[in-house]
């Protein structure tokens, strides 16, 4: 079963390949309820756009919505009417029939508790797929999704456009030495339906792990009406720390202290850009940027941190929740 699971893979990555050599790949958008979606299509449709990315081109969308999120319900319409008038999108009434006619999809749904459901269809259609954050709307959702991606063959992956920003690349490729120790700030507006970092803290949870790479085993958490802090225990005694903003001002930015000095993030047009030019290689090649290993951890963190605010703000084992989002 396993190799006849990496040899569909291997077909598959060679026939995207192959088209895309010729010509670009006709891409699908699940889930109209977002910016990103008009975003995403016009840097990709659009070759006078000045971040224009050559290779793809959106082609078909599938509309889904949440009537029980507000910003969902409120903009659905909108941007699917902004996508047809403006790129010539065709909206299809299923998945599946959207699937038919696309090489890759795109899963852009605002909610991420819907994106288990809408995958499904993806993996049974052999697409490669980037779902957009949040990868879920739960920790159990986040690992179904990453045990059919590998049962299917059908590579994926998630991402936040923070990872990607220059200024991001630039600040953890300075040499600070040994990493000891990161601090992440950033937005945390909070959605009811949602663990509270999944909806917008996903970014700068995010952020930290891009600095600090995967390895934490401990959360604790400390939140108050405006903040919200999450500390992280690395299995090397390396420290994160996420600091999520609920009010006012909300920047964001890493900082990154070493056995050499403190290195900070700069300033930069936070374009969507470098990470549409990501998501085109991955469907191009087939090889995803971020293992799903590394997604999963994220969402561990961040479900870790929602229980240590449940008990009050004790330590929290991320293998714990995973153990539990798994029975």
């Amino acid at each position: 079963m396993r190799r006849a699971v990496v040899i569909l893979g291997a077909i598959l990555v060679i026939v995207v390949a192959a088209r895309g050599a010729a010509e670009d790949l006709r891409i699908g958008i699940i889930g109209l309820d977002t910016s990103h979606v008009n975003a995403f299509a016009k840097i990709l449709n659009d070759p006078k756009c000045p971040e224009h990315v050559a290779g793809a081109k959106v082609v078909a969308a599938f509309k889904g919505g949440s009537p029980d999120v507000e910003i969902s319900a409120q903009r659905l319409e909108e941007f699917t009417k902004a996508l047809q008038d403006d790129f010539g999108v065709k909206i299809y009434p299923t998945i599946e029939e959207m699937c038919k006619v696309v090489d890759a999809v795109l899963l852009e749904s605002v909610d991420g508790r819907p994106h288990l459901e809408q995958v499904k269809p993806v993996f049974a259609a052999k697409k490669p797929v980037f779902i957009d954050k949040p990868l879920a709307g739960s920790l159990r959702d986040a690992l179904e999704i990453a045990r059919l991606g590998k049962e299917s063959g059908v590579p994926w992956f998630s991402a936040s456009s923070y990872r990607y920003y220059p200024s991001m690349q630039k600040v953890i490729q300075e040499d600070a030495g040994t990493v000891n120790s990161v601090i992440s700030y950033g937005p945390c507006h909070i959605e009811p339906h949602h663990p509270d970092l999944f909806w917008y803290g996903v970014h700068a949870a995010e952020a930290l792990f891009t600095a600090m790479g995967t390895g934490c085993q401990t959360v604790v958490r400390t939140t108050t009406p405006g903040t919200e802090v999450v500390t992280g225990t690395w299995k090397d005694g390396r420290v994160g720390v996420f600091y999520g903003i609920k009010e006012g001002a909300t920047p964001h930015k890493v900082t990154i202290f070493g056995t050499k000095g403190v290195v900070e993030q700069g300033e930069d047009s936070n374009s969507y850009a470098p990470l549409v030019a990501e998501v085109v290689k991955f469907f191009q090649t087939g090889k995803a940027p971020i293992t799903p290993e590394t997604t999963l951890e994220i969402f561990a963190f961040m479900e870790a941190a929602e229980e240590s605010k449940r008990l009050g703000g004790v330590p929290v084992a991320l293998a714990d929740v995973v153990n539990k989002a798994q029975q």
